[in-house]
């Protein structure tokens, strides 16, 4: 018997997705939670075989839930649900440890179809996202401004990523000059979140 954790804000959803898998001979739902905060609890209290989460959970986003899932509970496989696919996710999901990635209106049948792939250490990934993953646009950033965008990211003001990389303050305000016109943003709040869009970051 596989054991499955749910976690889908929407609880009309949540209950249907366990109502689904309940309905496989092999498949038991032994948790469901609503929140992304309730993921990593309840999966430390019921030790899943596979986890079935909401990637558009309110409050975070899918790859880095499968990553701190997959830290704590590294036995458990994780597959992906998102109402809205983005290509730029899907590596970053399977980086961080996600084996699949679905859309939230595949049927039932494969869904279940997909937890069973999972379970055996496979990668199963909706069709369509797949074909969009392969046309998404390479990263067109060196590693140098990738380092430095990702500095940023995190909340480091241009005199601190200086100083991690033991670079001048001038430098980094050119290579965040040039992230701005690779990328084209607007800011660098807007260049993290196009680089995250596309799965650079």
């Amino acid at each position: 018997m596989i054991r499955i954790l749910v976690a889908e804000h929407l609880p009309l959803v949540r209950r249907g997705l366990v109502a689904s898998l309940e309905g496989e001979s092999d498949l038991t739902v032994v948790a469901d939670v609503g929140s992304a905060e309730d993921i990593v609890p309840a999966a430390l209290d019921v030790l899943p075989d596979a986890a079935v989460i909401d990637a558009d959970l309110p409050g975070a986003d899918g790859p880095s839930l499968a990553a701190r899932l997959v830290e704590k509970v590294p036995r458990c496989r994780v597959m992906l649900l998102s109402a809205q696919p983005n290509p730029g996710h899907l590596k970053r999901a399977f980086t961080a440890g996600a084996l699949g990635y679905l859309s939230i209106e595949v049927c039932p049948e494969q869904l279940a179809d997909g937890i069973r792939r999972i379970i055996a250490g496979r990668r199963i990934v909706d069709s369509e996202l797949a074909v969009a993953a392969l046309e998404a646009a390479e990263c067109p950033l060196t590693p140098r401004e990738h380092e430095v965008l990702r500095l940023a990211a995190g909340g480091a003001r241009s005199k601190e990523i200086a100083a991690e990389l033991g670079l001048s303050v001038g430098t980094i305000r050119n290579h965040l000059s040039r992230v701005l016109v690779k990328t084209g943003a607007r800011s660098r709040v807007d260049a993290v979140r196009i680089a995250t869009d596309y799965g650079w970051l």
